[in-house]
């Protein structure tokens, strides 16, 4: 009964994008392919220059190799190859994830149950400290009425333990993109993910179009990985504050709705001025003017996204002036937040 209950849940590709990541293949590979055996699995090769590729066919033979010809980041990265894979449902998986026994029937389970649900993550643990939650998705991500995203356990830098307090399935407003189950059906009725993302911030702003769309993103706390991050960008790399800056102001523009935008970009603009001077007096002047950069980036590319605009009336914040309760309040629990 429980096998041909199985065989009636959606078909999954597990799809992990690769840019020069053969060590984390040698790390995580084996354990993905062991507790993954209802799926097939993919990895999408971002015209990597290491030896990413013949390591792949000579030690997973069983793992269907796609190979992109440029590196287009992660939102073109993905939107590239997943062309070619036909699964019902994608678990865009990070290639510095560990996955755990039981995995991925939760998950499946509950998109059948419910088909209203676009996408789901699971909890996202700290590879590197068990008990903890990691930055990437936490138990769930959110946004403030200002834009700034957020995860129940994680609060801009600040990480929670996990003691059980994010054990129920919910619905988020945003699924993390270290390991993103999305139906094909929804993520190409999208688009996919915006290319001019590049990287960072592009699953919540596919998050956000499939909630303006009628679509529901769950958090589902049965399946749980560890995501030892640095898989991409190290998060003391200026290239990672100039995406995250610029993205955030490019997601805005494109999703809020028409009465709050202007005022609402125009706010973080000064916002983000103030954090630049703030990198400056603790000595880090390159991510100071990786925000400058961002700014000039933006505004580069204003026109071509007031075009893309289908915002919706939708409510997109559940909590308020994430700064203020964060710095002036002390507020760095999900639960504090008022």
């Amino acid at each position: 009964m429980e096998i041909h209950q199985r065989n009636r849940l959606p078909a999954l590709a597990i799809v992990i994008l690769n840019y020069n990541g053969v060590s984390w293949f040698e790390k995580f590979l084996p354990g993905i392919i062991h507790f993954s055996t209802d799926a097939s699995i993919y990895v999408i090769d971002n015209a990597s220059t290491d030896h990413s590729v013949s390591y792949l066919k000579k030690n997973f033979p069983s793992v269907t190799l796609i190979q992109n010809n440029t590196n287009s980041g992660y939102a073109g990265g993905y939107n590239e190859g997943l062309q070619f894979i036909n699964e019902d449902i994608y678990c865009l998986l990070n290639s510095d994830v560990e996955v755990t026994d039981n995995w991925i029937l939760p998950i499946l389970t509950l998109f059948k149950e419910n088909e209203s649900i676009s996408a789901i993550q699971p909890k996202i643990l700290n590879y590197n400290e068990k008990i903890q939650f990691e930055f990437a998705g936490a138990a769930g991500g959110f946004l403030d009425n200002l834009g700034y995203p957020f995860c129940r356990g994680r609060i801009f830098y600040t990480l929670e333990n996990d003691n059980g307090q994010y054990n129920n399935n919910q619905e988020i407003f945003w699924a993390t993109g270290a390991c993103l189950f999305i139906r094909s059906k929804d993520f190409w009725s999208q688009g996919g993910f915006d290319n001019d993302f590049f990287a960072h911030m592009e699953e919540i702003d596919l998050c956000w179009r499939l909630k303006i769309s009628g679509k529901k993103i769950f958090y589902c706390a049965e399946s749980k990985v560890y995501h030892a991050g640095g898989g991409t960008l190290n998060p003391d790399n200026p290239r990672k504050t100039f995406l995250n800056f610029r993205n955030n102001l490019l997601m805005l523009l494109k999703n809020l709705p028409a009465n709050q935008v202007f005022f609402i970009i125009f706010l973080r603009l000064i916002l983000d001025g103030i954090a630049g001077i703030k990198f400056v007096f603790s000595g880090n002047w390159k991510h100071c003017l990786a925000i400058l950069q961002a700014h000039f980036s933006f505004y580069r590319l204003l026109p071509r996204f007031l075009k893309k605009r289908k915002a919706g009336s939708i409510i997109y914040y559940n909590k308020k002036y994430l700064l203020y309760q964060y710095f002036i309040k002390k507020r760095n629990r999900y639960s504090d937040l008022k």
